[in-house]
């Protein structure tokens, strides 16, 4: 089982720089068809100041932690036993290519059901740029199967 102290732990906090590169990339690979999150002329004509994050990109940045599986390690989790339940956003702003993104992870319930035959990871992390602004709030829900 899951030590249930755990519940309020929060990790250390890191920073991610919005790089240009990454956001093309990202909207290449999803198949993006709004040239504002690919093309800087066509965001600035939009009246961004530059390439604006699309949405769930956070996720991706959130994978640049120092460690990704910081949490998992922490919790003594088994990789190979692990299911991404859910993934939810909150979004506060717009973050834009070149922002400094800092990621505040915080476990914030740890539950079970089917008798301990599954175990509930719930985190929220804290997404904020420059001078503190809040950008985003991401929701995920890890499981481990106990079988």
């Amino acid at each position: 089982m899951i030590d249930r102290q755990y519940i309020g732990h929060a990790m250390p906090s890191f920073e991610v720089l919005v790089e240009k590169g990454r956001l093309h990339f990202f909207a290449k690979a999803t198949g993006q068809t709004d040239p504002v999150y690919w093309d800087e002329v066509a965001a600035r004509a939009a009246g961004h100041p530059a390439l604006p994050v699309p949405p769930t990109f956070l996720f991706c940045l959130e994978m640049a932690s120092p460690d990704p599986a910081a949490i998992r390690h922490l919790l003594g989790m088994d990789y190979r036993r692990l299911l991404h339940g859910e993934q939810g956003f909150t979004y506060h702003s717009l973050a834009y290519a070149g922002d400094v993104l800092r990621f505040e992870q915080r476990i914030e319930d740890i539950y079970d059901k089917k008798g301990g035959a599954l175990e509930f990871v719930l985190r929220k992390t804290r997404v904020t740029k420059q001078r503190g602004k809040p950008v985003a709030d991401l929701r995920t829900v890890t499981v481990l199967r106990n079988d």
